[in-house]
């Protein structure tokens, strides 16, 4: 049944899905603007293109289907929903206002699966038993993860790289190196789009099951994934200066050759990631892939304090979001 919080809760999602877009621009256009390859207004236009271009190879929606599965279903209202995703709309443009490249993917997470753990204590139960652990261990360990294989694959792209244009003039090699990070920024941000859309597409259907709507996820309406995908491509137009800042050039010096290493790293990554259904984060994958290129040239070249306060910012994510959501079920169960 079609109610007025359905319709509110599926545009929240919306909107946090344009909030992410905006959020994670950074992660596919900082190297490419601090590179200069592109000016920041055509860069968020590319990234957009491709962002909405993944919609028509992302049909599995094998992510949306383990953000789905986050909470138990017996523990799954539309008050669970709404309360995580005001939590993560807030963690989000928290986060966003002062520059931390936070995993959205993470927030939205935390935020769904704190409500749930409400919903739960509120009933008498114990709230672990509200969480799918399976999948919830799954997406925790890429936490670390994440940005370990995209460093490593950084690390051996580059080093490939250098090896196979040692013998090139300066010159001519950063021409094509420039060329090559269209390329490499275009699959980051097909990557990011195929990754990224697909956990609000996950967070509708689950609302649209929880009001007898749709019968089961592979029954979830076209509109859905094609709403989410226009959503991110529009808020990836509408940039996240603060974080390509912080991404594009207080991690690490960027090149354009490591420009290409640190973005091809990042889409192989995501691309492994999204085959096996695991919600990755596209901040941390990226992330880690430029400090791979640093250590590549020198460990100090990174510089690591700045690199330390993103580690807290990831770290903290999940549990501050999980409690911002049990907050606001609690609230509007006893309050609203």
């Amino acid at each position: 049944m079609i109610t007025t919080l359905l319709v509110v809760v599926v545009i929240l999602a919306i909107a946090f899905d344009y909030i992410n877009g905006f959020h994670d621009a950074a992660n596919s256009i900082a190297t490419i603007v601090s590179t200069k390859v592109l000016t920041p207004f055509v860069a968020v236009l590319w990234a957009a293109l491709f962002n909405f271009a993944a919609y028509f190879y992302f049909t599995d929606h094998k992510v949306a289907n383990t953000i789905a599965k986050t909470v138990l279903e017996e523990y799954i209202t539309l008050e669970v929903i709404f309360a995580g995703l005001v939590a993560a709309i807030a963690w989000n443009l928290f986060t966003w206002y002062y520059g931390i490249p936070s995993s959205s993917s993470h927030t939205l997470i935390g935020g769904f699966a704190g409500s749930g753990m409400a919903y739960a204590v509120i009933q008498g139960i114990n709230p672990l038993e509200a969480i799918n652990l399976g999948a919830t261990v799954k997406i925790i360990s890429f936490i670390v993860l994440a940005p370990v294989i995209g460093m490593t694959i950084s690390i051996i792209i580059t080093l490939i790289i250098i090896n196979l244009a040692r013998k090139s003039r300066p010159a001519v090699a950063e021409k094509w190196f420039k060329i090559f990070q269209l390329i490499s920024s275009g699959a980051l941000s097909f990557a990011h789009g195929g990754n990224d859309a697909q956990k609000v597409m996950g967070i509708i259907a689950t609302a649209l099951i929880a009001q007898n709507v749709i019968g089961s996820f592979e029954e979830m309406p076209e509109w859905v994934p094609l709403s989410c995908y226009v959503a991110i491509a529009a808020g990836t137009m509408s940039g996240g200066w603060k974080i390509v800042k912080t991404m594009g050039t207080k991690i690490t010096k960027v090149t354009p050759l490591e420009g290409v290493s640190a973005e091809s790293a990042g889409a192989l990554t995501l691309g492994i990631t999204e085959h096996f259904g695991i919600p990755a984060s596209t901040t941390h994958t990226i992330t880690g892939a430029i400090i791979g290129v640093g250590v590549v040239k020198r460990v100090s070249a990174v510089r690591w304090g700045v690199t330390i306060s993103l580690l807290w910012a990831w770290v903290l994510t999940i549990p501050v979001s999980a409690v911002l959501g049990g907050i606001t079920f609690a609230i509007i169960h006893y309050i609203v």
